[in-house]
């Protein structure tokens, strides 16, 4: 009985579903349309930046130092970028918000740097959210930050107790 449904469902599905060629619904102008959404959505904004890294040098520690990164949109589409971030707190740009970038045409981004309580040898990261093809382009800032000797004495003390409390709790 269950085998005899089966045969007659499967008979009655073949018979339903192949009554027309459904090649013959497919107009041409839907075609010529969906080629041309095709085609639009390959053209991306291209953030082309004259340098993508700045090096600082040697800066002292407490300094706040800024540089700007000078970009092309060697795209074919308009660029909009949405956001932009800095690795750490010490590192804030500033970019051109609520502003369209046609091809062709050039942009700025201002970074901040600042150094107070980042001895030592820095690199940090701008993440750009954009409508690029990948969405996201980093550019790069770096510096060598000549640490200041009362902090880094303060540092030292504060790191040599901390040493002895953790050798005094593990005897």
């Amino acid at each position: 009985m269950k085998k005899g449904i089966l045969v007659l469902a499967a008979v009655t599905l073949a018979f339903v579903s192949c009554k027309e060629d459904a090649t013959s619904k497919i107009k041409s102008e839907n075609v010529a349309a969906a080629s041309e959404r095709d085609e639009a959505a390959k053209k991306f904004p291209v953030m082309t930046f004259e340098n993508a890294e700045h090096d600082f040098g040697t800066i002292s520690e407490g300094d706040i130092v800024e540089t700007v990164f000078k970009f092309t949109n060697t795209g074919n589409a308009p660029l909009t970028i949405v956001n932009a971030k800095g690795s750490c707190g010490c590192t804030v740009p500033q970019y051109p918000k609520d502003k369209v970038i046609n091809p062709g045409d050039s942009g700025e981004m201002k970074v901040k740097f600042n150094s107070a309580g980042k001895p030592n040898q820095q690199q940090k990261n701008v993440t750009i959210t954009a409508n690029t093809e990948t969405g996201r382009e980093i550019i790069k800032i770096k510096a060598f930050v000549t640490p200041d000797p009362e902090k880094q004495k303060q540092r030292d003390e504060r790191a040599a107790k901390a040493k002895a409390a953790q050798q005094q709790a593990g005897q």
